[in-house]
Parts: C-alpha cells; structure tokens; sequence
C-alpha cells in the first residue's frame, strides 16, 4: 500500500510539473535591458559546453526585433573567441518578459524573464522547457547572496538546479 501511495503521489507530481510553467516579471523595458550582460550561471546546454567568459548583447532595432550576439572564449584556448549572431522578438507585445530567440532558420527558443532587478544590473533568465536557465549580470561579478536568491526563485519555479555551471569571467 506505501509503495502504490508513493507512485500514485509521483504520477501526480510529474503530470502538475509538466503543466506548470515558470512565472515572469509583469513587464521588462527593453531599452534599459538592452545592452551587455555577463552570464553568471547556467544549466548546462551543448551550445556553450567548453565556454567562459560569456556575454550576451541586445540591441534595439528599428523593426522592433532585437539583435542577439553571444559571445564566449574557448576554455581549452582563451585566445579564440565564438560568436553568434541571432535575432528576438515578442510573440505577444502586450507580455514583454516573454521573448523568442532565432539564432539558426528554422528553430527558435524562448527566451523567459523570471526576474529582473529593479535597477537592471541582474536577470534570471529561463523556458518553459525547464531545460535552460541562465543568470546574468551587468557586472562580471555577482555576490553569493544574489546568486542564491535566484537560485532559490528558479527552484521555486521548478528548475533543478543542481548541476548549474559558474562561468568565470577571467579572460582580458
């Protein structure tokens, strides 16, 4: 009997998972989040396995989309650095924290805001897949405080966040 409580109460667990998706701020001024963010931390993902020194640059277009360069420095060679160029844009525009990314025709991602200081300098950043989660920071820098509060905030929304990876930020 304990063990059909157990798998019936995981059943429901998992089935209330899938259909929960992570919560965003209400609203994100783009052109105070335009501009070049530091990645503190992320999930591991295969696009940027082997990568420190990350950055992410958004800039405004005419056309209302946004320009989206990644940028990292190969660990097994700091001196070489990868790029990549893609495009964001609002799906919806009256929901400005939910964002869909292209870097490569016909696939695209999304792109949620989970949180946003007030005054800009840090961003949670995550998908409804809860494969992708990323902390970003105006500064290469961020306090352990902060990084466990966003941490805690993507738990709370049902990342796992064991693995995440730090991203050091030591290259010139």
């Amino acid at each position: 009997m304990k063990s059909l409580v157990i798998i019936i109460s995981a059943m429901i667990f998992s089935t209330v998972h899938s259909q929960t998706k992570p919560s965003v701020v209400k609203a994100v001024d783009l052109r105070r989040y335009a501009g070049t963010w530091y990645e503190i931390a992320r999930l591991p993902n295969t696009f940027e396995k082997g990568l420190k020194c990350i950055t992410a640059t958004y800039e405004l277009r005419e056309d209302g989309r946004i320009t989206v360069i990644n940028r990292g420095h190969k660990i097994s060679d700091p001196g070489k650095v990868s790029a990549v160029k893609g495009v964001a844009w609002l799906p919806d525009k009256t929901i400005t924290s939910k964002l869909k990314v292209q870097f490569f025709w016909p696939f695209s991602g999304d792109y949620w805001i989970m949180e946003l200081d007030s005054d800009y300098r840090y961003a949670l950043v995550g998908d409804p897949s809860f494969k992708y989660l990323w902390i970003l920071s105006r500064e290469k820098k961020m306090d352990e405080a902060t990084i466990k509060k966003l941490l805690d905030r993507a738990t709370d929304n049902g990342f796992d966040v064991k693995p995440i990876i730090r991203v050091e930020h030591d290259c010139r």
